[in-house]
């Protein structure tokens, strides 16, 4: 049961190859770029952790602009493999942070978000996938990504749902700054 249940302390967002060349050949673009920019606002209000990935970036680009700019401070990690766990580098900081929830966004689905999903759950964490903060480039492989990580156990989940798991009452500076921008 415990792996339903969303903590500021425990928690780590992590924001999958949102780069420049593969969103474009995104079609829900716009709401995935949106719902990744509202949670990485409520990491900044409490402190989450916030890892972003980059898959060869000299072919697909950085990371877009307004990720890059929400963010306190700038520093991806770039990889090769199409799970984020396959970088040395990624597993170090998951390893470093000492939390057990990961909040996971991006692209796409069916292969890096997929793949990522997999590992992090085959080394003990509790993954909440973020079903409209991840995109693939048709329907029917976004559909497939998700129910593969679903049925591998995820928990999956929508951006406000994660928002108010995490705000978890209203009437906060923090419920008031989130609930500003969802409207």
């Amino acid at each position: 049961m415990d792996k339903f249940f969303l903590s500021k302390d425990d928690s780590v967002l992590i924001i999958v190859d949102v780069q420049e060349r593969l969103v474009n050949a995104m079609q829900v673009k716009d709401q995935v770029i949106s719902n990744c920019l509202h949670l990485i606002e409520l990491a900044k209000l409490y402190k989450i952790p916030v890892i972003l990935t980059e898959q060869y970036p000299k072919g697909l680009g950085p990371t877009i602009d307004a990720i890059r700019n929400a963010l306190p401070a700038y520093q991806s990690i770039e990889k090769s493999s199409f799970s984020c766990c396959g970088e040395p580098n990624f597993s170090g900081t998951i390893r470093d942070l000492m939390r057990k929830t990961i909040v996971l966004t991006g692209m796409e689905t069916h292969v890096c978000v997929l793949q990522t999903c997999l590992d992090l759950l085959q080394q003990g964490f509790h993954v909440h996938l973020v079903k409209n903060a991840v995109c693939s480039r048709s329907k029917e492989n976004w559909e497939t990504g998700i129910e593969f990580m679903r049925d591998a156990g995820a928990v999956i989940t929508c951006t406000e749902t994660v928002l108010f798991q995490l705000l978890k009452v209203a009437g906060t500076d923090e419920f008031r700054a989130i609930a500003k921008r969802i409207k």
